[in-house]
């Protein structure tokens, strides 16, 4: 009675195994590179200049604020001996309170559910989705199991064999720009307007 347990244990392996394997040989699988999907990409780059430009703002405003706050110290070591202790006191609160509004604004800006965060999510939301849109689609019409992504760091080697998918979702996404209209202003009306 073992023996037979062994041996149909041993036959339901090999089954598993042989059907893995065949499963296998008929997956097809392709890859990616959202690295340079996103380089390439018009639109990714629009939203991208934007967030850059929107974080030089942010930083060029805590800039003036840790020079202001730098300033305001030096003024008070300097001055620190001719400073009665309420004025001295003064100041110091006044520079806590500069500290206070600086990390605080750092803290907004660029905190883990700072404006940052919130403006790539609704910049770049809308454009990973349309990519990820166009890589479902071709997934669909050439019938693959599998996309992977080279970029994310999760796959460590990739076959010559296997098609490179980048320059064809390029292809879609750049097709999907070229049909939209150059303007969004509606034409103006040639029909003359009736005389009163």
């Amino acid at each position: 009675m073992k023996n037979l347990k062994s041996w149909m244990g041993v036959c339901l392996t090999v089954i598993i195994v042989a059907g893995a394997n065949s499963a296998s040989a008929q997956l097809k699988l392709g890859w990616i590179d959202s690295d340079k999907i996103s380089s390439q990409y018009k639109e990714a780059q629009d939203a991208q200049k934007q967030l850059q430009d929107l974080n030089k703002r942010w930083e060029d405003e805590a800039k003036t604020m840790q020079q202001e706050l730098q300033s305001k110290y030096e003024e008070l070591e300097s001055q620190a001996l001719l400073l009665s202790d309420e004025r001295k006191k003064e100041k110091e609160t006044e520079l806590q309170n500069l500290d206070v509004r600086l990390r605080n604004f750092q803290q907004e800006k660029w905190g883990s559910q700072g404006e940052l965060y919130a403006k790539n999510l609704e910049l770049m939301k809308p454009v990973i989705d349309k990519i990820n849109t166009v890589i479902k689609k071709i997934g669909l019409e050439e019938k693959f199991d599998y996309i992977f992504d080279t970029a994310k760091g999760s796959i460590l080697h990739v076959s010559d064999s296997q098609p490179n998918l980048t320059d064809k979702v390029l292809e879609e996404l750049n097709k999907t720009v070229a049909a939209k209209p150059a303007s969004t202003t509606p034409a103006k009306s040639t029909t003359p307007k009736p005389k009163n």
